[in-house]
């Protein structure tokens, strides 16, 4: 088996020994991401909506970056730290895929890192 790391500078840098993403067997495999934006480097969380879209954008950076788009998509996982915020994320989420969705799972859980209020991993395939 090989792997192969993903990086790239349009995302935060991770801050602990994990990889942005990985690739192995034909597939990506992304860690989960939150709303940091690369750029300043602080948190996106003025409103849920806005979290949502940098948290995608993240992951469409990542996407980019193995040369892949939101059509790569398989698997998501959502994690929320209310599901009262569920039909927002939804709709912002729902916009980064034009069909074929992937397949999905939605959580709330008890926190999250950096207390915020999402978070997203996805899996990719490779080619189609």
């Amino acid at each position: 088996m090989s792997k192969h790391i993903i990086q790239t500078s349009k995302v935060p840098t991770p801050i602990g020994p994990y990889s942005q993403a990985v690739i192995a067997n034909g597939f990506m495999f992304a860690s989960g991401q939150v709303a940091f934006d690369p750029v300043t480097n602080e948190l996106v969380l003025g409103d849920i909506l806005s979290e949502t879209k940098q948290v995608m954008e993240n992951i469409k950076a990542i996407l980019d970056e193995a040369k892949l788009s939101f059509e790569h998509v398989v698997k998501t996982t959502i994690f929320l730290s209310d599901m009262q915020l569920f039909a927002q994320v939804n709709e912002v989420y729902g916009s980064y895929f034009t069909s074929n969705f992937p397949a999905r799972e939605t959580v709330a859980v008890k926190t999250l890192p950096r207390n915020v209020n999402v978070e997203i991993s996805i899996t990719a395939i490779i080619s189609l």
